[in-house]
């Protein structure tokens, strides 16, 4: 490390612990060596430091008085604000301090605040079920302003809370998104609305998607398990969910879609209560209610019967089976099938 290191301290707060889970999962390069090529100082993380009780707490205490610089706070969970807005439901351990306190101390030192996984950016599913826990994001509850901080936060360094989503996140959204922040790469311009960073939130998990010759033709599964599109019957949101999940492939080689579940939308705040189960597809008169983004209700309805009127045999057949068992026709040149 040079003096060009940046501090980082990581909390856990109302949530799984699996986007610590998935960032140890890592890969090329793994998250120690992203952290050191980033000149990235781990303070503490619960998961991946040694220091426990007395030592943690004196961790922030030198932060909170000064003595250490803080430059990227990470939270990983939802704030959880309950009972009547107290804190109480949640306090950090050897300090008898409700754990929002502690965060909103700790944002106001430091450079930037940066939300991982949907709980902590949103509120997440933390937050599903009417909320009993009073669970929010760092500036958001679902998709409104707010959350702990406000929607009007920024850190030291000028910008809002980063937010980077996912349940659980991508690791390498996270790797990317903290070496940025640590090169001054990531500026207001590269986070949208939601304070998500563009690599995230320029892309639809559509994009990449395997089975995107069966969307065209929505030639539809009708049940998990076979290989057709899943989005006319079994509930996916690829078309509307931000993200780069079919091109940045998880552990080197999946996605949710390509391990045959639909996209549940997880990058989008208020996924964890779509309303109806997350594997069927709520309709009204036949056409789907949640309809890819950008796209006209006309426009759809029109292309998708015309699609449906051309569907190839061959992929009708293999929509609705579990794998696919009609290969491609290959065509000469002089039109004939071979």
């Amino acid at each position: 490390m040079t003096g060009n290191t940046h501090n980082l301290l990581w909390l856990q707060s109302g949530g799984c612990g699996g986007c610590t889970l998935s960032l140890l999962c890592a890969e090329a390069p793994d998250v120690v060596t992203a952290f050191e090529t980033a000149e990235i100082n781990l303070l503490w993380h619960p998961a991946l430091s040694l220091e426990t009780g007395r030592e943690v707490t004196a961790i922030i205490d030198a932060i909170l008085s000064g003595e250490t610089r803080l430059d990227i706070l990470c939270l990983e969970g939802s704030v959880m604000m309950g009972p009547n807005g107290t804190g109480r439901f949640h306090v950090m351990s050897g300090r008898d301090e409700p754990m929002k306190d502690v965060i909103a101390a700790l944002a106001q030192r430091a450079a930037h605040v940066v939300a991982v996984g949907s709980c902590a950016a949103f509120g997440g599913i933390t937050a599903s079920g009417g909320n009993p826990g009073d669970a929010f994001g760092l500036a958001f509850d679902g998709e409104q302003q707010g959350g702990l901080l406000g929607g009007h936060f920024t850190g030291k360094a000028g910008l809002p809370v980063v937010n980077i989503p996912g349940c659980p996140v991508h690791p390498d959204w996270v790797t990317e998104t903290l070496s940025q922040l640590s090169s001054g790469a990531l500026s207001r311009d590269h986070l949208d609305a939601l304070g998500r960073p563009d690599a995230i939130s320029g892309r639809l998990v559509h994009h990449g998607c395997s089975r995107n010759e069966f969307y065209e033709y929505k030639a539809s599964a009708e049940k998990l398990c076979q290989a057709g599109c899943m989005m006319e019957n079994l509930g996916c949101k690829g078309t509307q969910a931000a993200g780069d999940c079919n091109t940045r492939a998880w552990n080197g080689s999946g996605s949710c879609i390509s391990g045959g579940y639909p996209c549940i939308a997880c990058t989008e705040p208020g996924f964890e209560d779509p309303g109806h189960p997350f594997v069927e597809t709520p309709k009204i008169a036949g056409i789907p209610v949640g309809l890819p983004t950008d796209m006209p209700k006309a426009w759809f309805v029109a292309l998708a019967s015309l699609s449906k009127a051309a569907t190839p045999s061959r992929l009708r057949e293999n929509a609705t089976s579990d794998r696919l068992r009609v290969s491609p026709v290959r065509r000469s040149k002089k039109g004939g099938k071979q």
